[in-house]
């Protein structure tokens, strides 16, 4: 089994640096692996709609189809920037969409995977707005409030959440988050935890279990990466420097 796990693009302009390589790495997909993992936020925004609401996603979504014309097969764990997928996804791409975090089978073994917005109990000012953005009410909305609108409100409600980075950051110790929710996971016998949310790139073994944490295509450009049962964490950007030292030597 080869699956690739990426997380966190949270693509906004098509001239961006991120949705550029995004775009590059997805085409070098295409036909290599049998499974592409988007633990969520591969978008700065979507919600879904009964027609294509974002047009300057276009090419993200033409890059996904491609790949599920190759054969790869697609999964979608929604994050806390893109939920309710719509009919884009599920419909005329084929895309497999959890709501929730999952639990797959991986050349036999027990893979728990989440975006990583539902790790953290004791935010309870987030996990209520979680509850109520998931929620059937914001599903309703798309039939009545435009998509710039709602992508003019989730812009402001993400230039406030951003100015909350930081004191999040010095609030909650996220690897030792990761580590308990992971050790929770393993407990109800899970051999790997993957997550993404955190934008922290982070993979640790220990007695045949392994956590990882999928960092960013924002800072960190990195994924993950299965072949027949062995799990790393990758960065794509240093692979494209890599190759461009090789070929600057040649």
């Amino acid at each position: 089994m080869h699956a690739i796990f990426i997380a966190d693009a949270h693509l906004r302009r098509k001239d961006d640096e991120n949705y550029r390589l995004l775009l590059e790495f997805l085409a070098g997909l295409r036909g290599s692996i049998d499974i592409l993992y988007i633990l969520g936020d591969l978008f700065e925004f979507w919600i879904g709609y009964e027609r294509t609401p974002y047009p300057h996603y276009l090419p993200v979504l033409e890059k996904l189809q491609e790949l599920r014309e190759s054969g790869i097969e697609i999964v979608y764990f929604e994050g806390n920037h893109d939920f309710h997928l719509g009919p884009d996804f599920t419909g005329r791409l084929g895309v497999r969409v959890y709501p929730e975090p999952a639990t797959v089978v991986l050349d036999g073994r027990r893979v728990h995977l989440c975006h990583g917005d539902e790790v953290n109990r004791r935010d309870y000012p987030y996990r209520l707005l979680r509850s109520v953005l998931h929620g059937r009410l914001i599903r309703a909305l798309t039939r009545v409030v435009p998509p710039a609108v709602a992508a003019e409100i989730a812009e402001r409600m993400g230039r406030k959440s951003k100015q909350n980075h930081q004191r999040r950051q010095h609030k909650w110790d996220y690897a030792a988050l990761l580590r308990a929710y992971a050790a929770e996971r393993f407990a109800e016998g899970c051999d790997v935890v993957i997550s993404g949310h955190f934008h922290l790139p982070l993979i640790e073994g220990d007695g045949g279990h392994t956590l990882l944490c999928l960092g960013d295509w924002l800072t960190h450009y990195t994924y993950g990466e299965w072949r027949d049962g062995v799990l790393t964490l990758r960065s794509y950007r240093e692979e494209c420097r890599a190759g461009d030292r090789s070929n600057s030597a040649r």
